[in-house]
């Protein structure tokens, strides 16, 4: 299992759960209201040609993020089980 630390580091298809917020008190609000909260699973959809922004599935929901704000979510990748 490969740690990631940053959600802005997700490749696509990849998914992680919410670690923690390391942001300022308004941006850090934000996000959690976006859904980024402790233990939610979130799932990098799309990442623009340029790398920025970033779509992310979130509680059903599609939200795309700047890099800058996707830097501040601590992530840990999810296992995933091999069914056969």
């Amino acid at each position: 299992m490969r740690e990631i630390s940053k959600l802005s580091e997700l490749e696509q298809g990849e998914k992680a759960l919410v670690m923690e917020i390391c942001s300022e008190e308004s941006m850090g609000r934000r996000l959690q209201e976006l859904g980024l909260i402790k233990g939610t699973e979130v799932t990098c959809v799309r990442k623009s040609p340029l790398g920025d922004p970033v779509a992310f599935l979130i509680r059903g929901a599609l939200i795309a993020l700047r890099l800058e704000d996707a830097s501040c979510v601590k992530v840990q990748n999810c296992e995933v089980q091999d069914w056969d």
